[in-house]
């Protein structure tokens, strides 16, 4: 299993709309053969972060997403986003 989680920063006054951007994306992946979850959305203390989150079954099927996901152009002013891999999932409680 895959997972790539963190977070991006962008001026306030655009992040719903950077959020809005990506509804499509989110749309696609959450439909996408191997896509375990999928979420890129709002953070509910900071208005300049955007947390994102993505599990997937495994590599080959994130590299076949990564070649069809196209989601919307431009740069985050920071981004913090990392990549885990994991053999193992359990419910938390």
């Amino acid at each position: 299993m895959i997972i790539i989680a963190g977070y991006t920063r962008t001026d306030a006054e655009k992040r719903d709309g950077a959020v809005e951007a990506f509804r499509g994306m989110v749309e696609r992946a959450r439909a996408y053969d191997g896509c375990l979850d999928f979420s890129i959305s709002a953070d509910a203390v900071d208005p300049e972060r955007v947390n994102l989150f993505e599990c997937w079954r495994d590599q080959t099927t994130l590299d076949s997403w990564r070649k069809v996901a196209k989601g919307p152009r431009g740069k985050p002013r920071e981004a913090a986003i990392s990549l885990y891999r994991t053999d193992k999932a359990e419910k938390p409680f």
